[in-house]
């Protein structure tokens, strides 16, 4: 019973205590700057009552624990706090003494107006509210409570927004991972995000939905693309890099001269290959054009220390990532010492998913 009852509080996804030391300590710092700061902007006062709104502890809870989402950003925190308060006074003045009319009527067109500006703040609807039953402090200062102490409280919390959230390594305000430029230097997408949905088929489907969500469209692509790789990975990863990949792998010693190399490569019509040192350990790649650039030099002086090394029983849809990019065309199969026992290219990548989608379409 104790169990089901911790499972229904805290749902599916088991919350870090990372995640709420982050939240929790930089709403502490956050509503203490802004309120210190604030009282100091206005002259001091009574340190026991800090400037501050109640609304802006909600608002607290959105900049510091959820920064990623579109209802904590900057432009809703500061515009839909502003335009809720504006809002609210003037009904509040518009219809004195009724507030049981006023303060839904504020509210519900603070919402519509957060909604139509793109700055839609959840915290927004309690500003309005309290401008039509804050009482006679409230009323009395009239337009001026939405610049003080509503904009000078919002606009510190985001200040202080900004800087937590750089300092626990979250961006604010937030931006969705770009997705990674085509090392060609063309603006053609990677290989791997040509397939599948594009966005046209993300915007289509936001506006099949028809509900406002609490995720940006560029999050959402980010996402799903995401779930493809994982997806992928999980219906391939009982195809394992030893049983598709080359074992009979042309390689060159690091220590023959790159001229014989070179013909070496043009004798079995290849571009590249792997280098190995006396022990038969992977160190690097040769590729003709830099061998042919050090042609009075050995293998050694030319080659590419970098390469991608895996094992005999590594998924290959650990390789998808690594070669599709179009920067690297080629994997290293190694032992437990390094040494090379095979080789996986991009056309036996090819070769073996499209046999793989074969066999699902049978099945």
């Amino acid at each position: 019973m104790t169990q089901r009852l911790l499972t229904l509080l805290r749902g599916k996804t088991p919350p870090r205590p990372v995640d709420a030391l982050k939240g929790g300590g930089g709403a502490l710092l956050g509503l203490l700057f802004a309120g210190v700061l604030g009282r100091l902007a206005v002259g001091g006062g009574d340190w026991l009552h800090p400037l501050l709104v109640a609304p802006i502890g909600a608002s607290a809870v959105l900049v510091f624990a959820v920064p990623a989402s579109p209802l904590a950003q900057p432009r809703g925190v500061i515009g839909g706090n502003i335009v809720s308060a504006f809002i609210g006074i003037t009904v509040a003045l518009l219809l004195p003494g009724h507030p049981l009319v006023a303060a839904p009527l504020a509210v519900g067109l603070a919402i519509a107006a957060m909604i139509l500006l793109g700055c839609l703040h959840p915290p927004g609807g309690a500003v309005a509210l309290i401008t039509v039953i804050g009482g006679p402090a409230v009323t009395k200062a009239g337009y001026l409570f939405a610049l003080n102490p509503v904009a000078v409280d919002s606009v510190l919390l985001v200040a202080a927004g900004m800087v937590w959230n750089r300092l626990v390594g979250r961006s604010y305000p937030h931006k969705a991972p770009a997705p990674p430029p085509s090392p060609h230097g063309t603006a053609d997408p990677l290989p791997a995000s040509r397939i599948g949905y594009d966005a046209g088929d993300l915007d289509k489907a936001l506006a099949r939905y028809g509900e406002l969500l609490d995720v940006s469209r560029e999050d959402l692509d980010v996402l799903f693309r995401e779930v493809e790789i994982q997806a992928h990975q999980r219906l391939h990863s009982q195809i394992r890099c030893g049983e598709v990949m080359s074992r009979d792998v042309i390689r060159l010693d690091r220590a023959q001269s790159a001229e014989s190399a070179l013909a070496f490569l043009q004798s079995h019509d290849l571009r590249a290959a792997p280098v190995v040192d006396e022990e038969g350990r992977v160190i690097g790649m040769a590729r003709r054009a830099e061998l042919q650039a050090n042609r009075r030099r050995t293998v050694e002086a030319a080659l590419d220390p970098f390469v991608h090394r895996v094992r005999e029983g590594t998924p290959i849809a650990a390789l998808l990532p690594i070669l599709s990019t179009g920067q690297t065309h080629e994997a290293m199969v190694v032992d437990r010492d390094r040494k090379l026992v095979g080789v996986i290219t991009q056309t036996d990548l090819i070769a073996v998913l499209y046999r793989a989608h074969i066999v699902e379409s049978v099945l």
